[in-house]
């Protein structure tokens, strides 16, 4: 019999097979792929609450994020974050891709994003005086396994998000295409600001709050928030024929 995570792995195959850089798969082919990662349960992958990592709140520093690696190529990757109580994903980019994300245990709050483009038609962001760019909240709440597969888009459905954990969790991801820093699609950090004295092409249209924009600045390098460590996967293995 096929294990799930195979069948996640032939679905990505087909689906991906014509990706790339802010292509986006047509609507039948994301919901394919988004019933399939819906059926993956905990057991699929070999995972279970009382697993170390997912009780490391950390010594002295921020609880450690552990990632299994499952596939990458080209033109997709499958990986796994594992977050103890209290563990923190910061707020970052999704450059050009299609991302899959499968709450499979535990519960997590989600806060995502996307950027709001000059309201004159073109594709440049809104920039404060001090380079910060408009973003819109597109999501602030808590999720809580078992529920669906969501899905981010290159440039709407949340492509900036961050994950905090409140209880031990953890989540599928499928991005396509991966990052590649060697493309100039690398994974960029950021820290949110208030909206405030935004200029005047920036307001929010009548009967939105200031509360659902904010403006986010790019920091530097890694947050010291974030601890992420490899751990060998050992659930049912991908073969690729």
């Amino acid at each position: 019999m096929t294990s799930a995570v195979q069948r996640v792995f032939e679905t990505c195959k087909e689906v991906f097979a014509d990706g790339g850089p802010g292509i986006v798969p047509s609507p039948d082919e994301v919901e394919r792929l988004r019933s399939v990662l819906d059926g993956v349960v905990p057991a699929d992958v070999g995972l279970s609450p009382n697993l170390p990592f997912f009780r490391d709140v950390g010594a002295g520093g921020p609880p450690p994020v552990t990632y299994l690696h499952l596939y990458e190529c080209p033109k997709f990757s499958i990986g796994i974050f594992c977050l103890p109580q209290g563990a923190v994903i910061p707020l970052h980019d999704h450059p050009a891709m299609t991302v899959f994300s499968k709450l499979l245990m535990g519960s997590m709050h989600i806060k995502s994003y996307d950027w709001v483009n000059d309201q004159r038609g073109s594709n440049h962001r809104i920039k404060s005086s001090t380079g910060a760019s408009l973003a819109k909240l597109h999501t602030d709440a808590i999720s809580v396994a078992p529920c669906e597969t969501s899905v981010l888009y290159p440039a709407a459905g949340g492509n900036l998000h961050c994950f905090t954990a409140v209880t031990s969790c953890a989540v599928l991801d499928v991005l396509g295409p991966p990052y590649d820093e060697e493309e100039g699609r690398a994974c960029t950090y950021y820290r949110g600001n208030a909206y405030s004295n935004l200029p005047g092409d920036g307001l929010p249209r009548r009967g939105e709050r200031e509360e659902y924009y904010a403006w986010l600045e790019e920091r530097g390098s890694e947050p010291d928030e974030l601890v992420v460590r490899g751990a060998e996967y050992k659930g049912p293995r991908i073969v690729d024929h």
